[in-house]
């Protein structure tokens, strides 16, 4: 029967004789698991980011936007043509059946002012729907109403960062500010949410009714025309369905025909970045298969140092062979070698990659995040590899002749 406690014994003896050498044999593992760590940390948080933007901008995301126009034939961009109109708006909420909010949406550019504080920034006409279409809630105060929308009350929730650069540390409920010269009463400020996923920040805006952005501010150049209608399908799984019954519903309203180009577009937010997101993973993936290469370096490192070690030891092999020890004995010992230096290489290399991250994370403002999954998978391949290259080495000491063995100078 195998002594494992004696042959993990001799293992490590032999491993300290040699300090320098078992320490450069390790670096290579160190580097390889440390890179895997750190490369995959670099990934998930690109994900993550990405993630937490999609979270920001409002799940299960449609955005319907008017078609292109054409002058002089020259066809403009998507968006030139007002072809939307609150009416149609109104009828998506209530006929398609995969769509859970509707707010259509009336914006654009314009001057702030508050006392001698003045900000530029984006002013949206909508209705309450925006707030669970784009799943924002309100840090103080409240919301518009149905009420404030037909009556065109000139009422405004403020984003915070319109809040910090016209009041600072003051409190804006009540306040009144002038938006294109016109007075607006502050009734609540929305909560932040950070950047988009193209670098927006999206609480630099100012929400107000719907029809007040047509009358009083932006004007339109007919009654009830809005910009574009955001939508919010009911589940992920219903982003498809509520796709399809817009584009159908749009079609009929607008009176168009199957050989007949739309005049609008539907853009499926949550697609366009998952998409994205895919991308990021992919991307950390192929990062981690380069950086372990590094590691199989590493485990070609251990295999010649093992076999060198193979080499130098043959008497003592041969001596161990000559008072009793079997073939696996012999194995065992050079495996276990291979295997504690990998293993050793492997918790120095977590630490590394987990530092790296933070490091990488502080200095370059990357966002990292390193997971248990990816610190088990770089110390578990750092095993298997020292094992892997382990193997020969140990297979070739097992098949020395003892009598040759103890004659080798």
């Amino acid at each position: 029967m195998i002594d494992l406690s004696s042959t993990f014994r001799i293992s490590l003896r032999a491993l300290r004789v040699n300090k320098m050498r078992s320490a450069l044999t390790m670096l290579g593992i160190i580097i390889g698991v440390g890179a895997v760590i750190t490369m995959m940390a670099v990934g998930t948080g690109a994900s993550e980011r990405i993630s937490n933007q999609m979270a920001s901008m409002g799940s299960n995301l449609l955005i319907v936007m008017p078609g292109s126009s054409t002058s002089g034939g020259i066809r403009m961009g998507s968006g030139t043509q007002s072809t939307l109109t609150q009416d149609d708006a109104e009828a998506i909420a209530t006929q398609c059946s995969a769509v859970a909010d509707v707010a259509p949406v009336h914006s654009g550019g314009a001057q702030v002012v508050y006392g001698n504080q003045n900000w530029s920034t984006i002013v949206t006409g909508t209705t309450p729907g925006i707030l669970p279409v784009r799943d924002w809630t309100l840090a103080s105060g409240r919301a518009f109403t149905d009420q404030d929308v037909r009556s065109a009350n000139k009422v405004c929730l403020l984003g915070q960062t319109v809040v910090d650069n016209l009041f600072g540390s003051a409190d804006p409920l009540g306040q009144i500010i002038r938006i294109k010269k016109v007075p607006f009463t502050v009734i609540g400020v929305l909560a932040a949410k950070g950047q988009s996923a193209i670098g927006q920040d999206q609480d630099d805006a100012i929400f107000v009714p719907l029809t007040t952005a047509q009358k009083k501010i932006f004007g339109t150049p007919f009654l009830g025309m809005v910009r574009s209608i955001a939508v919010k399908a009911k589940s992920a799984a219903d982003l498809a369905p509520a796709e399809e019954q817009i584009t159908e519903l749009l079609r009929q309203r607008h009176r168009l025909s199957t050989r007949q180009d739309v005049d609008f577009t539907v853009r499926n937010l949550t697609q366009m970045m998952q998409a994205a997101e895919q991308s990021t993973q992919v991307m950390a993936l192929l990062l981690a298969a380069i950086a372990s290469v590094s590691l199989l370096v590493g485990g070609i490192g251990i295999m010649n140092i093992m076999l060198v070690s193979v080499t130098e030891r043959t008497r003592e092999i041969g001596i161990r062979m000559s008072v009793g020890a079997k073939t696996w004995d012999i194995r065992l010992q050079f495996i276990i070698e291979a295997l504690t230096l990998s293993l050793i290489g492997g918790v120095a290399g977590i630490v590394l990659g987990v530092s790296g991250s933070k490091i990488l994370s502080a200095v370059a403002g990357w966002s990292t995040v390193v997971s248990p999954l990816s610190v088990l998978l770089a110390f578990g391949f750092s095993g298997l590899v020292g094992l892997f290259f382990g193997f020969y080495p140990a297979y070739k000491a097992s098949l020395l002749n003892p009598i040759d063995a103890l004659r080798y100078e």
